[in-house]
């Protein structure tokens, strides 16, 4: 994958391609994490938060209360 490195006001940048950014679910406004070392920038595409996890939880997709069996200790529940 190939990309060309522009100006963009006083920065540089590149444009991710389309392909890539579907198979990663990255859209207008997404961040994503970049690690450079050695001479190489590594685009990841960012980890949900908590927030964006639990927003995900619906009604019909919740579960209910596990048991993991009596008390051991001194607990209170």
């Amino acid at each position: 994958m190939q990309a060309v490195i522009q100006k963009w006001g006083n920065s540089l940048g590149f444009r991710i391609p389309a392909l890539w950014a579907k198979d990663n679910n990255v859209k207008n406004g997404s961040k994503v994490e970049i690690i450079a070392e050695k001479g190489k920038i590594t685009i990841f595409p960012q980890k949900k938060n908590l927030e964006d996890m639990l927003s995900m939880v619906t009604p019909d997709n919740i579960h209910s209360e596990v048991s993991t069996g009596q008390a051991v200790g001194e607990e209170e529940w």
